[in-house]
């Protein structure tokens, strides 16, 4: 499974690293040590967290952005419904929750799985999902 410092994590749910630190430190996201001593996040953990701050479970202070349909939302993917053609998979980015419907040979070739960190891209009604 794959961990997060807590750079990354804050960059994922659109805050600063200090408020990422903060919530780590109020035992709001459970996090570990690497050999190096760096705090990480296990990936399935910051999914569900992610959920839940969209959700209003947590204050962000992010500021808000502002951008066209066109853009590229990086984030963290909290749910992969595997179907016998195709698949659901949804992206939390900061308080946005995007769903992508695609086949399941693309999530299995990209390695999607709750926690993994993607980008998802939306042009007009199309959400495409980049693995990072």
């Amino acid at each position: 499974m794959q961990s997060y410092t807590i750079g990354q994590a804050a960059r994922l749910l659109g805050v600063s690293p200090d408020t990422a630190r903060r919530w780590a430190d109020a035992g709001r996201v459970a996090t570990h040590r690497d050999e190096g001593g760096r705090r990480l996040i296990d990936g399935r953990d910051l999914a569900a967290f992610s959920v839940e701050l969209a959700q209003g479970g947590a204050e962000a202070d992010a500021d808000p952005s502002f951008t066209s349909v066109r853009n590229a939302f990086p984030g963290i993917v909290t749910a992969v419904k595997l179907g016998d053609v195709a698949a659901q998979v949804e992206i939390q980015s900061g308080p946005h929750r995007l769903v992508s419907l695609v086949t399941r040979e693309a999530v299995e070739e990209l390695g999607l799985e709750v926690g993994a960190e993607a980008v998802a891209r939306v042009k007009s009604t199309n959400v495409h999902i980049d693995r990072v």
